[in-house]
């Protein structure tokens, strides 16, 4: 009998990584900080008017995750879009831009 070789047992194939889209960010103003590791910024975005034309700001607030506190009333924070943590928040602070 002839003596065969065998080769080792392959790993199977490592599947191929998701690429995920990038995420929103926003920056704004904390309006509030009162909750714990919770901060609230409103946005202001500016738009023209659907049928006049003219430049109109639009303000929206978003709950975001601030772990360590970092943020308080008054900041100018950067934010991004996460998983949603709570009822309301999807959104975590990436940055505090100015004091």
């Amino acid at each position: 009998m002839a003596a065969q070789q065998q080769s080792p047992p392959q790993a199977p194939p490592q599947p191929v990584p998701f690429a995920r889209g990038a995420r929103k960010t926003r920056t704004g103003e904390v309006t509030s900080s009162s909750m714990n590791k919770t901060i609230v910024v409103r946005t202001v975005t500016r738009v023209p008017h659907p049928k006049f034309g003219k430049i109109v700001k639009q303000m929206k607030k978003f709950y975001a995750h601030d772990e360590q506190n970092a943020a308080k009333t008054g900041d100018t924070v950067r934010i991004m879009e996460t998983r949603p943590l709570s009822k309301l928040k999807r959104w975590r602070l990436v940055k505090v831009i100015q004091k």
